[in-house]
């Protein structure tokens, strides 16, 4: 169900529409954004293109497991 979802999120946004995206999935919403902000404690802690918010190590440690 959650790649139909991402699916459908993909087609929106291939339509030029803006999406506000909330995801505890920090890896599948960073794939499908242009931009991204991680929450921590309720406060943003990390902002930027979600290119390199993925390739950032202090997301990797502290959300996707590296």
């Amino acid at each position: 169900m959650e790649q139909k979802i991402f699916a459908v999120i993909r087609d929106i946004a291939a339509l030029g529409m803006s999406i506000l995206l909330v995801e505890q999935n920090a890896r599948l919403a960073l794939q499908v954004t242009q931009r991204g902000y991680v929450m921590e404690s309720g406060a943003i802690a990390l902002s930027g293109a979600a290119s390199e918010l993925l390739g950032s190590e202090a997301v990797h440690r502290a959300y996707l497991g590296g």
